[in-house]
C-alpha cells in the first residue's frame, strides 16, 4: 500500500484543496494545523480517509515529536506560510525571525523528522511565492525568505535524491481565501490575458510536481505570464 499524502498547512486555503483533491483519489491524507481541533475538524471536513494532526513550523524542537505518529510518506507538501508586511523603515526582527524560523528552518526539520519513512520514489514540493522575483511594499523578509526556498531545493534534490524535491511559486491567487474580495483589477491588468491564477491551477501544478517523476530541483511559477510584463 502506498504512503499518506502528508500536507503541512492543509487546514485552510491551497494546502486543503490539495487535501481534498487527493483525498477524492481516495488517498490516505494527513493534514496540519498549529491548533489539533481546527486539523481534526478540518479534517473531517475533507471526509475519506483524512486525518488532521498539531504541528507548529516555528517550535522546531517539537517538529519530531508532531510527526512522530505518521507513518510511510509518498508525497510530502510544505504549504504553511506567514504574511507579513515588513518595510525597513519600521522593521520588526521578530516578525522577521519568525518567518525566516518558519520557512528557512521548519521546512528543512520537516524533511529531517520524516526521513526514515519517506518512500524512496515519493516526493516533495515546498512553497515559496512570486514575492521573490516581484517585491511590493512591505515584502523584504517575504521577498527574502522566498529566494531561499528557491535555492534550498537543489541542495535537497541532491541529498534526498531519488526522492524528488520541487517548489512552487504562485502570483496572486484570485480565488483563495485571502485573495478573494479584494479589488484585483489592476493585478489582472497587468497579466498577458487578464486573468488570476486560481486554486485548481495551483492544486494541478502541485500535483504534476508531485507525480511526475521527471522532475526534480524544479522552481514552477503559477503566475499568469505576470513576470513576462
Amino acid at each position: 500500500m502506498a504512503g499518506a499524502v502528508l500536507i503541512v498547512g492543509g487546514s485552510s486555503g491551497l494546502g486543503r484543496e490539495i487535501a481534498s483533491h487527493y483525498a477524492g483519489k481516495g488517498a490516505a491524507v494527513i493534514i496540519t494545523s498549529r491548533d489539533e481541533a481546527r486539523a481534526e475538524t478540518v479534517a473531517a471536513e475533507i471526509g475519506g480517509n483524512c486525518q488532521g494532526i498539531a504541528l507548529d513550523l516555528n517550535d522546531v524542537n517539537g517538529i519530531g515529536l508532531a510527526l512522530a505518529g505518521v507513518g510511510s510518506v509518498k508525497h510530502l507538501v510544505i504549504a504553511a506560510i506567514e504574511r507579513d508586511e515588513n518595510r525597513i523603515r519600521d522593521y520588526s526582527i521578530e516578525r522577521a525571525l519568525k518567518l525566516v524560523n518558519l520557512k528557512l528552518v521548519g521546512y528543512p526539520a520537516v524533511i529531517h523528522s520524516l526521513l526514515d519513512r519517506l518512500e524512496s520514489d515519493g516526493s516533495i514540493v515546498l512553497f515559496g511565492g512570486l514575492a521573490k522575483d516581484r517585491p511590493y511594499p512591505g515584502s523584504l523578509t517575504v521577498t527574502s525568505v522566498n529566494g531561499g526556498v528557491a535555492t534550498m531545493i537543489n541542495s535537497l534534490a541532491i541529498d534526498l535524491a531519488p526522492i524528488r524535491v520541487n517548489a512552487i511559486h504562485p502570483g496572486i491567487v484570485g480565488d483563495s481565501p485571502y485573495w478573494q474580495d479584494k479589488n484585483l483589477d489592476g493585478v489582472k491588468a497587468r497579466t498577458p490575458g487578464g486573468n488570476l491564477v486560481t486554486m485548481e491551477d495551483v492544486v494541478g501544478a502541485v500535483v504534476f510536481l508531485l507525480e511526475n517523476g521527471g522532475v526534480s530541483g524544479l522552481n514552477l511559477y503559477i503566475e499568469q505570464g505576470i513576470r513576462a510584463t
